[in-house]
């Protein structure tokens, strides 16, 4: 028998409970949760909850369209993670709503998947200017850290939209309805700062909390160890990946960040701006800073345009309020071929997980 199915054995043989909602953070977990089938491996008494841990989700509506906007107008090279590629912006039908219709349109955008190849293509052609995009967690912003203490090239600007985790959390936490009853950390943040980081959870608001890695069996251990700490009422911050999740996290990625990123309030595309949840650019490092760099195309008239799309609830989803399949818009307008909302881009978004997963239909509320 597996570990998984150990597990899954546990966590059947404990005294059945009421309602249980478990909130995991990550975007991964949720994959991993979804395409493995734990929900309907589970007790029926457990509901599990996507939560805010898709980074292209969030990213201000006003920083993609600024992306598309560079790309069109600027004689750049803009490069970008690959999902940030068909983000949409809300504009009219007949104007360029993504980078992909930018790129379409003759815009020289490039898709790559990490900092080293933004390092590399400004190598390659240093009489052009080359923007990148940076969108993502402390995990994706740790490298770019790293990239600019490195020396990046004199002609690579950075178009910032790195953002924490911790306090989409913490907003939740801070609201009247916090939603969930036990909460999975995730693993890969955890790594980078620390298990710690989530030690309030426990301490403040009394909730079980334990962090996962992204293996079933992983994800299973940290359900069963929240269950039992509500069962025998003894909470803890619970450790479920020790593999690779230490005390402290990893000193060396912190202290990049903390070198070259300050932490500043940040808006977050349909929710709004979070205290102290972005990064941006240190001043001595404004050489990079495309925002400085070239102009603005983030105008007044764009205001009210980083919320969702009319009937989209990704928002929602994002917050653990509502499951994808209870947004009027999932599996009839919108579709990963033709996305409405950003949680339908990412495979860390959870519309898109549920829909690769054979979720096709709309549930009423």
């Amino acid at each position: 028998m597996s570990r998984a199915h150990d597990w899954l054995a546990k966590i059947h043989a404990l005294p059945r409970q009421s309602k249980v909602k478990i909130m995991n953070v990550c975007g991964g977990h949720e994959r991993a949760i979804t395409q493995a089938g734990l929900r309907t491996a589970l007790p029926d008494y457990l509901e599990i909850i996507p939560g805010p841990g898709c980074p292209v989700c969030v990213c201000p509506e006003e920083d993609v369209f600024s992306a598309i906007q560079l790309a069109l107008n600027e004689d750049i090279i803009l490069l970008a993670f690959g999902d940030m590629l068909r983000v949409p912006v809300n504009v009219g039908k007949n104007e360029v709503r993504t980078l992909a219709q930018a790129k379409a349109q003759g815009a020289d955008i490039r898709p790559i998947a990490s900092p080293l190849e933004a390092r590399g293509s400004a190598l390659q052609q240093p009489d052009k200017k080359v923007v990148f995009f940076v969108a993502g967690f402390e995990t994706t912003t740790a490298p770019v850290a790293a990239m600019l203490l490195e020396a990046a090239p004199a002609n690579l600007s950075l178009l910032l939209s790195g953002r924490l985790t911790w306090p989409a959390v913490a907003l939740l936490l801070a609201s009247e309805d916090i939603g969930f009853d036990a909460l999975i950390a995730p693993g890969h943040v955890s790594a980078v700062m620390g298990a710690e980081e989530w030690h309030s959870v426990v301490a403040q608001h009394h909730i079980p909390t334990a962090v996962a890695g992204f293996s079933p069996d992983s994800l299973l251990a940290a359900i069963y160890s929240v269950l039992r700490q509500r069962l025998e009422n003894h909470v803890f911050l619970d450790n479920c990946y020790p593999q690779v999740v230490h005390q402290g996290g990893n000193r060396w990625a912190k202290a990049q960040l903390a070198a070259v990123m300050d932490v500043v309030d940040a808006p977050w595309r349909g929710i709004g701006v979070i205290p102290r949840s972005g990064f941006a650019l240190k001043t001595a490092y404004a050489a990079h800073d495309a925002r400085l760099l070239f102009p603005s195309y983030a105008d007044a008239s764009r205001r009210r345009a980083g919320q969702m799309p009319a009937g989209c609830d990704c928002a929602k989803v994002v917050l653990g309020k509502r499951y994808p399949n209870q947004c009027a818009l999932f599996g009839q307008a919108c579709t990963p071929r033709n996305p409405i909302g950003p949680c339908m881009v990412s495979d860390e978004g959870a519309c898109r997980i549920w829909w690769s997963a054979g979720l096709r239909h709309h549930l009423a509320v």
